[in-house]
């Protein structure tokens, strides 16, 4: 009886005790000492960045380039992306990666408009940011949660679809502010920063430079095209010195990948970590996209220069050398993979494995825009100029010590000897199949510039019919270019009456309806 009464004290005790430590230390021992609720500026940006960089990237492989004929798999299945076969399910997973990650960019210019994180670099970088990845639902989408967006802290849960004409404007509104915000260079934390690594005149090149990109969009509807040709004008011939924009390649603002698949880097490449060495050597290249590069004699397909210190497109000859597959083939045509991109397990130069893909976007596309709106009459040419800075930037990007400038030989004997010289009697435009116009010179060539560059290849055709693809007999869809992405399937749950209402106002949730741009 005694050793019970002795035990139960000693319990009574240890409860007593550890009942007053619970309530004494309560919110300490609660707290998570990793987690924090709040965070600053400068801790928000690259995860946002990153991860919307990996999404552009894993559906540019297996999505933009599937329909623009870089690559085309050896498939006779249904739902073959290079056939027009363009399922609901594609349409998930660039927009759930690019709202989740806005939230962050959004976070950053709240936080840095606040009086003790002031800064105002960062709000610039956020509007800047914000834009880009705005500018990519709304091409891809049409009308998308805008001003709603991104909300959910204000119980704004079922967010309205603004109209894609008042996004535009208003990412406008943004991008002229961020240009005047980034005047006074105030100093952002350098390794915050996986773009431009704290540069933030960089910064200000970008921004600008994705503003002629947005203008140069919507410039040729005729309801705002007045006010946007001039804007663009004034960027470029009245005062370049008040929107500085990109002029080489160490202005382009991309990510460059520090990791391996096997890395717990920050900075792993998404062709490393998303995509299997065997499904990446497996992916045959197009005919399209191969075989002018080959009739150029264009130096990024060299093997005799493809080395470590000279990059190029990591693409390996097929059995009998340098033949692609045609896209669009008809199921049961028996094709054969023939070049391809090498994969990271074949120890050779490789894409896959290349830190210099992560691209979001480059000065050549720049000089491209330059050269459109000269051969229109926007702005003041010579027009060849743009067009041989743009090609010229576009090799150099991957090969660096090969090209340097348009004045350089190697670039000069190139264009002469691919026939790539400017040709100013070609008519402006003309879109029928193997036909030339000063168009289609220059949108060929950007179409290599932004080779990798999220879906702009297709935005920039859905713009432009440029440049002219073949029909293979195999399309469906009836041979006709997707012009959207349906939305997600979600939306008509979670969100069933701004659902219904932007259908109702922009069109029928197809691949087929036009986005207002697009529409005559």
């Amino acid at each position: 009886m005694k050793n019970n009464k002795n035990i139960i004290y000693l319990l009574l005790t240890i409860l007593s005790l550890s009942t007053v430590s619970c309530t004494k230390d309560f919110t300490e021992v609660n707290t998570d000492p990793i987690g924090r609720r709040t965070a600053e500026a400068h801790q928000l940006l690259t995860p946002a960045l990153v991860n919307v960089l990996n999404a552009n990237m894993v559906r540019n492989w297996n999505f933009n380039n599937q329909l623009m004929q870089v690559t085309v798999e050896i498939n006779d299945s249904e739902g073959r992306v290079f056939r027009y076969d363009v399922r609901r399910n594609q349409a998930d997973y660039t927009w759930n990666n690019w709202y989740t990650n806005l939230t962050d960019l959004r976070d950053i210019y709240t936080i840095a408009s606040q009086p003790g994180s002031l800064n105002k670099s960062y709000q610039a970088i956020s509007l800047i940011t914000q834009s880009w990845v705005y500018s990519l639902l709304t091409d891809t989408y049409g009308d998308v949660p805008y001003s709603d967006a991104n909300s959910g802290k204000a119980d704004i849960m079922e967010p309205a679809f603004d109209k894609q004409r008042a996004i535009y404007e208003d990412m406008f509104l943004k991008l002229e502010q961020a240009n005047q915000l980034l005047k006074e260079g105030t100093a952002i934390v350098p390794t915050s920063d996986p773009v431009f690594k704290g540069d933030v005149s960089k910064w200000r090149r970008f921004g600008n430079s994705l503003y002629l990109r947005l203008l140069l969009r919507v410039a040729g509807k005729a309801e705002v095209s007045a006010t946007t040709i001039a804007k663009i004008k004034q960027m470029v011939d009245t005062a370049p010195a008040e929107y500085p924009v990109m002029e080489n390649n160490s202005h382009t603002a991309k990510i460059l990948w520090n990791g391996t698949n096997s890395s717990t880097a920050v900075f792993s490449s998404p062709f490393m970590v998303n995509i299997r060495a065997v499904d990446f050597r497996n992916m045959p290249v197009c005919d399209f996209f191969l075989g002018k590069l080959v009739n150029w004699d264009d130096p990024r397909v060299d093997p005799a220069l493809g080395t470590a210190s000279v990059p190029r497109f990591g693409l390996d000859r097929g059995p009998d050398g340098w033949v692609g597959v045609s896209s669009g083939y008809s199921p049961g045509s028996g094709v054969v993979q023939q070049t391809h991109f090498n994969s990271d397990t074949e120890n050779k130069l490789t894409l896959q494995t290349d830190v210099n893909t992560g691209i979001i976007m480059n000065s050549a596309e720049v000089a491209f825009i330059k050269a459109e709106a000269a051969a229109k009459g926007w702005i003041s040419g010579p027009v060849q100029n743009y067009y041989y800075k743009g090609m010229a930037d576009a090799i150099n990007y991957w090969m660096p010590t090969y090209i340097t400038n348009p004045t350089d030989a190697n670039f000069q004997n190139y264009i002469n000897t691919a026939g790539l010289t400017w040709d100013a009697t070609l008519p402006l435009d003309a879109t029928a199949f193997g036909s030339k116009s000063q168009m289609e010179s220059i949108l060929v060539q950007k179409y290599y510039a932004m080779f990798l560059v999220d879906f702009q290849q297709w935005f920039e055709y859905r713009r432009t019919g440029h440049p002219i693809l073949p029909k293979g007999p195999g399309l469906v869809n009836g041979g006709r270019m997707p012009t959207r992405l349906n939305y997600p399937l979600i939306t008509q749950s979670t969100n069933p009456t701004s659902y219904r209402n932007a259908v109702a106002a922009q069109g029928a949730d197809d691949i087929n309806t036009l986005v207002w741009w697009q529409r005559p």
